[in-house]
């Protein structure tokens, strides 16, 4: 049994209303926000960029501090290219199972590896954040980008098929759309993403980043 949405439930939303879930939807470009976790990692990220570029669009990625010393030099072709680079924490942390003081410290050690890129954007590992966490992230001038629609690429349990179909069913105006850039999602992502994004090109929105 899945522990996770595809599509973000109103009631979820609700609860937590200091959490950014989408964009308004009042524009008149349709736009979608395309979102990658967890990077940069060797096994998947070149070919995202590789992969969004050839598209001609861009992407908003949640980085891991710890990854950005690992692989500097592929931190430094997302900024390059022109993709937002934001805060994931430095070790990928659940905030349900760390203390307030420590995550605080963790955000802001992943901001050190961000350098000048820095964008005060965050989102939580797992989408798991406790309100204390809230407020101080806030307080501390965050804005904390969750989502509306989760891709499912991680889970193994879910085909390429399903995962595509599921992503392109849940998508609107101004969703927020997650997938991850890591090693476990790698297979189903270089099968969805070009479909993917052909969809969105096809259905005429605009992959915006983050601001």
């Amino acid at each position: 049994m899945k522990k996770y949405f595809h599509k973000t439930p109103f009631w979820l939303k609700m609860l937590y209303p200091d959490l950014i879930w989408d964009k308004k939807r009042d524009s008149l470009e349709k736009s979608v926000y395309l979102t990658f976790d967890d990077g940069p990692t060797p096994e998947l990220t070149q070919w995202i960029l590789t992969t969004l570029e050839s598209f001609q669009m861009k992407g908003s990625f949640f980085c891991v501090g710890n990854n950005i010393e690992k692989y500097p030099d592929l931190y430094n072709e997302m900024v390059k290219q022109g993709h937002l680079v934001a805060n994931h924490t430095f070790n990928h942390l659940n905030g349900w199972k760390t203390k307030t003081s420590e995550y605080l410290d963790n955000v802001l050690s992943c901001e050190k590896s961000l350098l000048e890129n820095s964008s005060q954007i965050f989102r939580p590992p797992y989408g798991k954040v406790t309100r204390s966490q809230i407020k101080l992230l806030k307080k501390a001038g965050y804005q904390i980008v969750m989502w509306d629609v989760l891709s499912g690429d991680f889970d193994p349990g879910v085909s390429a098929k399903e995962c595509l179909e599921k992503t392109i069913k849940h998508t609107k105006h101004g969703s927020i759309v997650v997938f991850h850039d890591n090693v476990k999602s790698a297979s189903v992502l270089k099968e969805v993403l070009p479909q993917y994004l052909n969809f969105i090109r096809k259905n005429n929105y605009i992959a915006r980043i983050w601001s």
